[in-house]
């Protein structure tokens, strides 16, 4: 079974992590012109973070529907689930272009977004809206790779995307002198590369794949269950994705050196996250398999190992945190008043990946139960207890009082899954 999980969860790994080191070079580009274009595309990437985030759920969604359908042996629920989420990724994208006017205004208002870099998150805004349909088809292939129990098609896709990405983003910000738009057009350019190679490595599935008409596909009680789904997560990735809106907004409502200071701080969570995510991915694959085929020696091995080796990886992650911080903070920024306003908030962080690592594994175990409704409550309910923790402690010190807790917040969900999954088990769905 650790061969499964480790031939599920390193691919997907080595993928996550080339996620945070592009935004780290953005960041580093950015940080290396002026605090206000580091802030600007702070804003901007919290913006694209909520919008794209919370399509997320489509992957997660796609993700689990496949494996079951994989682990069940039905060719017909596999071809369809794959169709569906790609018709379903076309119709939110090209929503999101036709009012991305009305998205901005709104995005900036809650934002709190300072006239000092107003125009320079316009800029980034008004050019990475465009690659919404490559981003919302990329995760609908994904989820579905994953589903079929191949991670290495993804790690392919987003090794080439990321790799557009650091060269493009480079070449534009530093030899052509593009500031915060070049960051822009590199991150363009990269998503549609990668959605060409992920329908390139699909032909790969054409003697697996069927053939159906549009209304086969909007048969009502599969269309149902796929949109149930999808709907649940949706919301559970909302409310999850507010949360981080939330703590930007208040960094920014606080000032640009608050603002910078959080900004940086997340990078630390961001490493860790998708490294963690490389588990859950695995998770949502082989939970969603076996789950699918009634297998429940195999389902409980594999998250018994998934919590093991989610553990091993915290304590790597708190050890490096605690040596290293220093020179994590100097690749993000040369401002040594910024690195000096941040450094007393590391002891922080460095507890952090033990606070959180509990949510990542069972997000993944969740996802492959398809148990969205219970994703979705637990999500919604650590939200309501992060707003009251954070009103309730701030008048103490502001800036502590966000990040502990925003880090809290993690702590929550964590100890909310366990005790639904403990108390429903397998009935949880």
């Amino acid at each position: 079974m650790n061969k499964k999980i480790l031939a599920l969860a390193i691919p997907s790994i080595i993928s996550n992590i080339s996620i945070p080191l592009v935004s780290a070079v953005d960041t580093a580009l950015m940080g290396h012109i002026s605090s206000s274009n580091l802030s600007a595309l702070g804003i901007g990437s919290m913006i694209f973070l909520f919008l794209y985030g919370t399509i997320n759920f489509l992957r997660m969604g796609t993700t689990g529907i496949t494996a079951q359908a994989y682990g069940a042996e039905d060719r017909d629920g596999i071809t369809k689930t794959l169709y569906r989420a790609l018709f379903v990724a076309l119709m939110l994208s090209l929503l999101m272009l036709i009012f991305q006017e009305t998205i901005l205004n709104i995005s900036f208002y809650l934002m709190n977004v300072d006239e000092g870099y107003y125009e320079y998150t316009r800029s980034y805004f008004s050019i990475r809206i465009y690659t919404a349909p490559a981003v919302f088809m990329l995760y609908a292939l994904m989820g579905w790779f994953f589903g079929m129990q191949n991670a290495r098609y993804p790690l392919y896709i987003t090794l080439l995307l990321n790799m557009v990405n650091i060269i493009c983003s480079y070449y534009f910000v530093n030899v052509l002198n593009m500031g915060i738009e070049g960051a822009g057009y590199g991150t363009l350019l990269a998503q549609y590369s990668g959605l060409f190679l992920a329908f390139l490595l699909l032909l790969k599935y054409k003697k697996e794949l069927k053939l159906f008409s549009f209304l086969e596909l909007l048969q009502r009680n599969q269309l149902l269950r796929f949109l149930d789904v999808n709907r649940d997560i949706l919301i559970r990735t909302i409310a999850l994705t507010f949360s981080f809106s939330f703590f930007y907004s208040q960094a920014a409502k606080d000032g640009e050196e608050t603002l910078t200071v959080m900004i940086l701080l997340l990078q630390f969570i961001v490493w860790f996250a998708y490294t963690l995510d490389g588990f859950a991915n695995a998770g949502e694959s082989l939970v969603g398999r076996y789950y699918g085929a009634k297998d429940w020696e195999k389902f409980d091995q594999v998250i018994k190992y998934l919590f093991i080796w989610g553990l091993g990886f915290t304590v790597l992650y708190m050890c490096f945190y605690y040596y290293f911080s220093p020179e994590i903070l100097q690749l993000y920024t040369n401002q040594q008043s910024i690195i000096d306003a941040t450094f007393p908030f590391i002891p922080y962080v460095v507890v952090m990946p033990l606070l959180s690592f509990v949510a990542y594994i069972w997000d993944g175990i969740f996802v492959g139960m398809t148990a969205s409704k219970a994703m979705r409550n637990i999500t919604l309910c650590s939200t309501a207890l992060f707003l009251v923790l954070f009103y309730s402690i701030k008048s103490i010190n502001f800036s502590y009082a966000l990040w502990i807790s925003f880090m809290l917040f993690f702590l929550f969900r964590g100890a909310l899954q366990t005790w639904v999954y403990f108390r429903n088990g397998r009935r949880l769905v």
